[in-house]
């Protein structure tokens, strides 16, 4: 994890259309393995994640880490209607849908309805933030910023399937909100219990969504090209992930001398 921030950004080259492979095709056991096997990159295993998940950060980090990130939350929806703006089939349209409302709600958007976004906003009020801190994004890092806007650029630009690619990250995610949940309300009794339960419910939805995932990334990835386009497409955006724990980290220093303010 040595690269620079630079290099993280750069999105891989696109994979030329489904012809006659001039190397062997995985088999689709074989090429699911190795997309999981991705989870060495995954920013569970930044050094700035395993303080806080051993409850050694304080309170202006894990503020700091809860700010930032409500970037990235605000940036999935939109992310996943750049999908369906790409995609020409119905059929799959309807399937990603449901995860727009998963972040941006449903019905009377209250409650349970509200959404991923929302229960987010509810975490940072349960580490101490108030809503201004959010919403204004005064928080959000250059570099958190340029990660995630190079995030949603790829995810315009290039064909759907790719975008929908990306989103396999989610393969590691229930890991990650399992130890929080596990975890935080002992080593940090200080963030409401409530707060917690944007981990709780993305659980079985990450399940789901990658479910979904893998079935686009089998039929798009025809050829052993596009199979190790996958995973280029994949390391990418795990580096997304990890240049914005980058920035976090070197933000929030244990000896900040300066807060943020709720």
């Amino acid at each position: 994890m040595n690269t620079t921030t630079t290099e993280r950004q750069d999105a891989p080259a696109p994979a030329a259309a489904c012809s006659a492979p001039s190397l062997r095709t995985w088999h689709p056991e074989e090429f699911e393995a190795r997309l999981r096997a991705c989870e060495a990159r995954y920013h569970v295993h930044h050094p700035f994640n395993l303080r806080l998940n051993r409850g050694e950060l304080q309170p202006f980090q894990v503020r700091g880490w809860v700010a930032n990130r409500f970037y990235y939350q605000l940036c999935i929806p939109q992310k996943d209607a750049a999908v369906l703006a790409n995609c020409a089939q119905r059929e799959e349209r309807r399937r990603w849908l449901e995860r727009i409302l998963d972040h941006d709600g449903r019905g009377d958007f209250a409650g349970a309805n509200a959404g991923g976004i929302e229960a987010w906003s509810r975490l940072g009020r349960a580490v101490g933030l108030g809503p201004d801190a959010l919403w204004s994004q005064r928080h959000v890092q250059p570099g958190v910023r340029f990660a995630v806007d190079a995030y949603l650029n790829f995810a315009r630009s290039r064909p759907w399937e790719e975008a929908a690619i990306s989103s396999l990250t989610e393969m590691f995610a229930p890991k990650i909100h399992a130890d929080r949940l596990a975890g935080w309300p002992a080593l940090y009794p200080w963030i409401q219990a409530e707060g917690l339960a944007y981990f709780r419910q993305r659980i079985p939805l990450a399940t789901r969504d990658v479910e979904h995932g893998l079935e686009v990334a089998r039929r798009w990835a025809c050829t052993r090209e596009r199979q190790e386009r996958a995973l280029q497409i994949l390391h990418f955006k795990l580096d997304i992930l990890w240049s914005m724990l980058d920035a976090i980290e070197r933000a929030y220093p244990d000896d900040l001398a300066e807060e943020l303010r709720p």
